[in-house]
């Protein structure tokens, strides 16, 4: 049922996503051009709230879970596993006093509305995967932005998404690179459940009725060990909470 009715509901989560994505892409380069990065910012968060309400379209509820008090003026480095594209939307919503930035792959930044320009002039780090010398120069750009403005970084260390939900082994390379530049940063692990259950079909028919969330789980300071204890440990941490451990 869930399924069937996603061949009627989708169509109209995907026109509502799309035309969101259109019409502030002018917003956005108001914003950016008359009020500088404050207001881009704004604008950006405003952009990922209707974002996320699409999935309501599809009566999918989110649910986000944050019962950790975390420092607000502090960089943080969310770890987070990776199911979907939307695992992005409420994660810029929901944690948006944080100014959390993304580290996205370079070939986003060009033909998508809204998203590309916001990756070109939001902060976050863009690489090319197949230089690794731009790669690990962006990323260290990007950690000394988040040192200097106390930004954040949300980071998926799996690399690519999970078309089952089944968490893949994360990698540190990355959060290892930012911590060189930033390491007071604190590292905080997000589970993601049910997220890839949405387009599990692939985008038409996407799934209905079907819960997604997002928990913000305890953090874990830079000093408990090296990037790769730290990483792992992260990793545990979210497969316990998705009963993967």
């Amino acid at each position: 049922m869930k399924k069937f009715l996603g061949y009627f509901l989708s169509p109209v989560a995907i026109v509502a996503f799309i035309l969101i994505l259109c019409i502030f892409q002018p917003i956005q380069w108001l914003s950016y051009n008359l009020g500088g990065y404050k207001a881009h910012k704004r604008s950006v968060d405003v952009l990922d709230f209707f974002l996320t309400g699409t999935a309501y379209l599809l009566f999918n509820p989110i649910i986000f879970i944050n019962h950790q008090n975390l420092p607000v003026g502090r960089s943080i480095i969310f770890i987070a596993n990776h199911q979907s594209l939307f695992d992005i939307p409420p994660m810029i919503w929901f944690l948006r006093k944080y100014h959390a930035k993304f580290i996205s792959k370079v070939e986003l930044t060009k033909g998508i509305p809204s998203i590309s320009y916001n990756l070109k002039h939001g902060g976050g780090a863009n690489i090319n995967r197949k230089d690794p010398r731009q790669s690990i120069t962006e990323l260290i750009k990007f950690a000394e932005r988040m040192r200097d403005n106390k930004w954040s970084a949300v980071i998926f260390p799996e690399g690519t998404r999970s078309a089952t939900g089944k968490v893949k082994p994360f990698q540190s390379a990355g959060i290892a690179t930012i911590l060189k530049k930033c390491p007071d940063a604190l590292i905080v692990p997000i589970a993601i459940k049910d997220s890839w259950k949405m387009i599990q079909y692939g985008l038409y028919p996407m799934n209905t009725f079907t819960p997604i969330t997002w928990e913000v789980l305890e953090p874990i300071e830079p000093t408990v060990g090296t990037p790769d204890e730290i990483v792992l440990l992260a990793e545990k941490r979210i497969k316990e909470k998705l009963g993967q451990a």
